[in-house]
């Protein structure tokens, strides 16, 4: 039996003891974005640290700051920094995760206690946390100990970083990654990253690219003070119509963004990356049961991938300060604030992106000779990121999808962002890799978040074989 077979039948074996720990780990609140809720992501960091010194990880606690959160001055959450081996004849891998989770209560429509973990019948664990990303952390800690409990001698050294503000913008994360490039992670060979999730439900797959994206405010002010439609429709400049009008001019139906020069940097799409989209395990229908609904705007999945994965686009998000609640007001709102977000590919650049944007809206602003004011800002910006799918990083982790699953992996981007790759890959000069544990349908950030027990397991075995395939492959 070889030391894969070995580790995958322990991990089979123990996967009871595994989903008792995910639940520990659930049952911790460690929601970033609610002050109320920030001691719990330090206690949460606490127990990862335990668990990390359980199994000899040594690790270090980084404190980045404080920021305000609601009105409230907070201490950022910690940064959890962990070594696993030394040996100079070892590659070293980064793994990256985070601690943290989206807020959850039962009210918002979740069938059980969201922090309570719940198997049903067919082996989906609910809970918050469950595959975004306590499920996917734990499992490279489980690998560790499998080892250990078989005495087998583990195929690398590790790195580990793990931070509880990923869901709050990874505030102090960037800076910490840059300082510690040639100290604490000096001597990296490559990045893994488990927080994305599967193209469909049935067959595993391989990211490689992320698009970047661009948040903007657009505020449109004008009276002194909200007035009354009655006394004052049609005798003064309205906020609301003028920022309806530049809304309008954003975007088309088709999702055609009409500001101008946004598209001009965008990769030109090369037969080689086109081939990549035809063996895809995914059909129109995997859209339309994930928005439930059959509103594609694409005819074709090619098409609506690559609109998803490739190239950009633009997302109009909701106003502030505008009427909303039941009812029938007749105010006349005297500020509104609309927030849209482009979501950027390469090679775009964020600083360019911004100024076609501000231009644009300013001159769309002029022709209507409004005496309102307007101002749009940037409230943050990351780069799209692609890597090079023919690295040995990802030979090794397509081999490891091959053993574990009897299946070539897709190869995929996707539509969201996670801006700490580009971070690491910029300032590591190392390949970075997404090596997905969830399926699609998990609902990350969703009500009744849940991760299958089956990938959970699966996921396991997953991260050993390809620890296992980087230490066989040449670099």
């Amino acid at each position: 039996m070889s030391t894969f077979e070995a580790v995958a039948k322990y991990i089979d074996e123990n996967q009871d003891h595994y989903v008792k720990k995910l639940a520990e780990a659930v049952a911790i609140k460690s929601v970033s974005g609610d002050a109320s809720y920030r001691p719990e992501v330090f206690r949460m960091a606490e127990w990862m640290i335990s668990e990390m010194n359980r199994l000899g990880i040594s690790t270090e606690k980084r404190l980045p700051g404080k920021h305000v959160l609601d009105g409230v001055e907070l201490d950022i959450a910690p940064i959890v920094l962990g070594t696993y081996g030394s040996d100079p004849n070892k590659k070293t891998v980064l793994v990256y995760g985070h601690m943290d989770v989206q807020p959850a209560l039962q009210s918002d429509g979740w069938s059980n206690d969201p922090f309570t973990l719940v198997e049903d019948a067919s082996g989906r664990l609910y809970g918050r946390g469950a595959t975004d990303d306590k499920g996917p952390i734990l499992g490279w800690l489980w690998v560790i100990e499998a080892h250990q409990k078989l005495g087998l001698e583990f195929p690398v050294n590790m790195k580990f970083c793990f931070e509880g503000m990923e869901e709050s913008g990874s505030e102090g994360l960037d800076e910490l990654i840059e300082a510690e490039a040639d100290k604490y992670f000096k001597g990296i060979d490559c990045v893994c990253i488990s927080d994305n999730y599967w193209l469909g439900t049935t067959k595993p797959c391989i990211t490689y690219g992320l698009r970047g994206v661009s948040y903007f405010k657009l505020v449109v002010s004008g009276p002194g003070k909200d007035l009354h439609s009655g006394v004052f429709g049609g005798t003064v400049h309205e906020p609301m119509t003028d920022l309806a009008y530049l809304f309008s001019k954003l975007v088309a139906p088709d999702g055609k963004i009409l500001v101008p020069h946004v598209y001009d940097d965008v990769a030109p799409l090369t037969d080689e990356e086109k081939s990549i989209y035809v063996n895809l395990d995914f059909s129109l229908k995997d859209i339309h049961d994930a928005v439930d609904s059959k509103t594609t705007i694409h005819d074709n999945a090619p098409a609506a991938l690559m609109a998803r994965w490739r190239y950009p686009s633009l997302s109009l998000h909701g106003i502030e300060g505008a009427f909303y609640a039941a009812g029938a007001k007749t105010v006349i709102p005297a500020k509104v604030q609309g927030k849209f977000s482009i979501r950027t590919v390469p090679d775009q650049d964020p600083e360019k992106i911004t100024k076609y944007v501000t231009d644009y809206v300013n001159a769309e602003f002029a022709k209507l000779g409004s005496k309102n004011t307007v101002s749009v800002e940037c409230l943050h910006a990351g780069k799209a990121w692609v890597a090079d799918i023919k690295h040995w990083n990802y030979v090794a982790a397509s081999k490891a999808v091959q053993k574990v699953f009897n299946v070539k992996p897709d190869m995929t981007r996707e539509g969201g962002s996670i801006p700490v790759t580009l971070t690491f890959q910029n300032a590591l000069q190392k390949s970075v890799l997404l090596l997905p544990m969830g399926k699609a349908d998990d609902g990350a950030h969703s009500i009744n978040e849940k991760l299958d027990r089956n990938n959970y397991v699966s996921g396991m075995k997953l991260f050993a074989a390809y620890l296992n395939e980087i230490a066989s492959i040449a670099a």
